[in-house]
């Protein structure tokens, strides 16, 4: 680390915590979506409305990018023949390690999983029969590496007639968030999905998409807003709490992300006006930033190396270049490899002392005490965001998940990204 990565690596994460009454926890979500409470924040003005009303609180002719990720049922549950339960938690495709491709695997393939109850399978394959379209299937788990808390298992069934994105729709169950304290239930299949997710890949929702319904997006386009989408498949380490005292000893954990050119092309065109929808869009679009970067140093860098690792950001190794540079050498690598999306890899931090890029404006729920969140909201409001929260808990907003959501610009978003909020009561 340079100077600048070992300051915010030396940020402390109990400056990050807040007191968060499980009361406070939305364990389910409301009837309807888009009746949650907005908080809109801007210009350190805090305020309030629902959340359809929230084409009145952008700008006209907004750019709002989506993460189209969809939940994958990606629990699986064994039983050996002593009776005891195993569960397998599929985080990412190892083989066809293209995350399509492997969902298409017909008879096997092998994923990373987590492995709940490890210490009573030591050896050995698991077994488990369902009914698939009137046959019976036999699918079997093999542990086969280790690596760090995760393992390569690989999976094997005897029907290739399905595809192992059939086998998770009939075995698997949908991962809900361990701080919910409750088991899945089935009409979190529907309300734990976003209204436009397509791309199946991610073991939690990008939950600040959950508030959208088709009333809310016909609306921001009838106000002029353009709508793009990305791929940021989401892995169960964004859960994980930063367990360390300070920032700098937290592994992030590796996110992998697709954008299409249309995107990319939209976000040079509408500079100044962007919103990302959900932090994970956050991370998507400020990565593409350091790609760019990665490309003006190589511009026919090896796929490889479309890597934006953790401290990037921070160590100032890659050119410091106007973003719409970046953004352009990522069209001219298309163009000249023949590609219709960049395809990458992410670690990215995204904490105070970070100076954003692309997004202007984020739509995203309220998150965990010291959580990696929690930092990246803070360095997007300039430190403000304990007045924020404060704010929330004041006045009954549901956290986390399925709770409420907020609307925040950042500091030092460009005068022409700014429009009157208008609140209620």
């Amino acid at each position: 680390m340079n100077e600048k990565s070992t300051s915010v690596g030396q940020i402390r994460i109990d400056g990050y915590d807040y007191p968060l009454p499980d009361h406070r926890i939305a364990k389910f979500p409301l009837d309807r979506r888009d009746t949650s409470k907005l908080l809109v924040y801007r210009d350190r003005e805090i305020g309030e409305t629902a959340f359809d009303r929230l084409p009145d609180c952008l700008p006209d002719g907004a750019l709002i990018v989506f993460n189209n990720t969809r939940v994958i049922r990606a629990r699986i549950m064994f039983r050996k023949e002593t009776g005891a339960a195993i569960e397998i938690f599929c985080l990412e495709p190892e083989y066809p390690a293209d995350y399509a491709q492997n969902f298409q695997s017909r008879g096997r393939c092998r994923w990373q999983c987590l492995v709940g109850n490890l210490k009573r399978w030591k050896d050995g394959r698991l077994r488990r029969s369902f009914p698939i379209g009137g046959d019976v299937v036999t699918l079997e788990a093999e542990r086969i590496r280790t690596c760090g808390q995760a393992h390569g298992i690989s999976f094997e069934w005897d029907n290739p007639s399905y595809t192992f994105a059939d086998i998770l729709d009939a075995a698997g169950v949908l991962p809900i968030p361990p701080y919910l304290h409750r088991e899945t239930v089935k009409s979190d299949l529907e309300t734990y999905q976003t209204v436009y997710s397509k791309i199946k890949g991610s073991v939690a929702a990008p939950t600040a998409g959950l508030h959208f319904t088709p009333a809310v997006m016909d609306a921001l386009l009838a106000k002029g807003c353009k709508m793009e989408e990305l791929t940021l498949h989401i892995g169960a380490g964004t859960f994980k709490p930063v367990q360390t005292a300070t920032i700098g000893e937290h592994e992030m954990h590796t996110e992998h992300l697709a954008v299409g050119r249309s995107t990319i092309a939209s976000l040079l065109e509408y500079a100044g006006r962007t919103t990302a929808v959900g932090t994970t869009s956050v991370r998507t679009l400020e990565s593409l930033y350091h790609i760019g970067a990665i490309l003006a140093v190589d511009p026919d860098a090896d796929p490889s190396r479309l890597e934006v690792k953790q401290w990037t950001p921070y160590e100032g190794i890659l050119p410091d270049i106007p973003t719409a540079t970046a953004l352009a050498n990522i069209l001219k690598y298309l163009d000249r490899n023949g590609l219709e999306k960049i395809v990458a890899s992410t670690k990215i931090i995204i904490a105070p002392g970070y100076r954003f890029r692309i997004v202007n404006s984020m739509i995203t729920n309220f998150h965990q005490p010291r959580s990696t969140l929690l930092l990246l909201v803070s360095a997007f409001v300039g430190g403000d965001w304990r007045r924020i929260y404060d704010y929330a808990l004041s006045r009954d907003f549901r956290f986390l998940s399925y709770g409420d959501a907020s609307l925040l610009t950042g500091v030092n978003s460009s005068p022409s990204e700014k429009n009157e909020i208008r609140f209620d009561g």
